[in-house]
């Protein structure tokens, strides 16, 4: 049992995204508007896609697991950092790091493998509309957003087991906001090279290859838009493809920085902005932009509240 964790029966210590702030009461309120935000946008739609059964297609069934997960990832992380803000102390439970670093990566790895499958559920209705219907039928979709959940779940238990099986017996302040693989890997007094090792191979599995569908349904999304005959259809396709390779690059981009770069290439302040990127900022950017501008998500939005009498008429 010697090699058991030291630091199950002790806290950890988060440092914070405002400790090194010049302005943290101003970073703080922008961080909290950006939550709210994020948490009203998601929850709007979510609750629109379950109500008109002109939503009840599969691009909205999927949007509506990705809004959940948008939910999520930010309810995990930003309440503990505000109230370490507001009280100024930043200790968290051994269970409750082992918490955060459950589900964050749980969603973090299912949001990623959606993305790649809204990837691939638009490649099929641009480049093949005949067999739509029978490629993306009903029981597909299902399939398709349980592998993301039974992937992240998978993955999570894995990646939480290991990492808090290593002793922390020196320093227990974590720099970084949340409990983060890359950020308490720094403190364990064991040997973690191979397993760090371990965590830019999967990262292959987890982040290239989604990545790469990703790359390869739009693709050929965008070959399909140049063969268009009307400049208004190319126009309008070709913003919405994207602002949502923007969102994606962003989600990706600083998920293979934290996940795939070894730690001793990138520093702490860089981990907090990249770790910000992917749960708070695309949690709050992807229902702005794939869903909020569409006219049937607003004609869904008008019904609602025509029906409790909100819009004048």
């Amino acid at each position: 049992m010697g090699d058991v964790n030291q630091s199950v029966t002790s806290d950890f210590l988060l440092v914070g995204l405002f400790s090194r702030s010049g302005s943290p009461q101003l970073l703080f309120s922008l961080v909290a508007a950006m939550f709210i935000m994020g948490l009203l946008s998601n929850t709007v739609l979510l609750f629109l896609i379950y109500l008109d059964s002109r939503l009840h297609t599969p691009m909205y069934f999927m949007l509506s697991q990705l809004s959940l997960f948008d939910i999520v990832f930010p309810l995990v992380t930003i309440p503990k950092m505000a109230s370490d803000f507001r009280q100024e102390e930043g200790s968290i439970s051994f269970g409750g790091c082992a918490a955060q670093i459950f589900f964050l990566t749980l969603i973090g790895v299912a949001e990623g493998i959606l993305l790649a499958l809204m990837s691939y559920d638009r490649y099929v209705a641009v480049c093949h509309p005949l067999q739509y219907p029978v490629r993306m039928r009903h029981q597909v979709c299902l399939l398709m957003v349980s592998c993301s959940w039974l992937a992240g779940g998978l993955n999570a238990s894995i990646q939480t087991s290991i990492t808090l099986h290593f002793s922390y017996c020196a320093s227990h302040i974590v720099d970084h906001f949340f409990c983060e693989v890359p950020a308490l890997l720094k403190l364990s007094c064991a040997d973690t090279s191979a397993y760090e090792l371990a965590l830019s191979v999967s990262g292959v599995l987890i982040l290239v290859l989604p990545l790469s569908l990703i790359a390869t349904s739009y693709s050929h999304v965008l070959g399909a838009v140049l063969r268009m005959r009307s400049e208004e259809a190319r126009k309008k396709a070709f913003t919405t493809c994207s602002s949502h390779l923007t969102v994606v690059g962003l989600f990706y981009g600083s998920a293979v920085f934290m996940y795939m770069v070894p730690g001793a290439y990138h520093s702490p302040q860089q981990d907090n902005v990249a770790s910000l990127f992917y749960s708070l900022v695309t949690p709050m950017l992807n229902p702005l932009i794939y869903s909020l501008r569409n006219r049937e998500v607003q004609m869904a939005l008008v019904k609602v509240l025509s029906r409790a009498g909100l819009r004048p008429k």
